[in-house]
């Protein structure tokens, strides 16, 4: 069931990209895990800002996030997996953002979607 609206998603973006630019040092990741964090936080925080002032429908941001989401998942079974830490970030970090893409209602035609926040 869709019921978060584009407005509450928007918020959560913004949150994400201060998670994702902060949780190298709040975790103290090293190395190849604290750069790839930072990367994917400069990366959403683009798909954010690019989607927030239109230059790309809300489309292409959906699909983007899902994409981000996979790549989180699988990054943490390859790239990490002999990373504790990067393994958990990363699956936790990828489940977190497909649950949010699947509860969003991105086109805004649900009828349970909280449109009014």
């Amino acid at each position: 069931m869709k019921f978060m609206s584009k407005k509450v998603h928007e918020i959560i973006d913004i949150l994400v990209c201060v998670f994702l630019l902060a949780s190298p040092v709040i975790f103290g990741f090293p190395g190849t895990l604290g750069l790839l964090t930072y990367a994917l936080g400069v990366a959403y925080s683009a798909l954010a800002f690019v989607t927030s002032f239109k230059i790309i429908p809300i489309e292409v941001h959906e699909v983007f996030e899902f994409m981000i989401g996979v790549t989180s998942i699988i990054l943490a079974y390859t790239l990490f997996d002999n990373n504790a830490d990067g393994k958990l970030f990363y699956v936790i970090f990828g489940n977190c953002i497909l649950l949010t893409w699947l509860v969003t209602d991105y086109k805004g035609t649900s009828a349970h979607s909280m449109t009014k926040l």
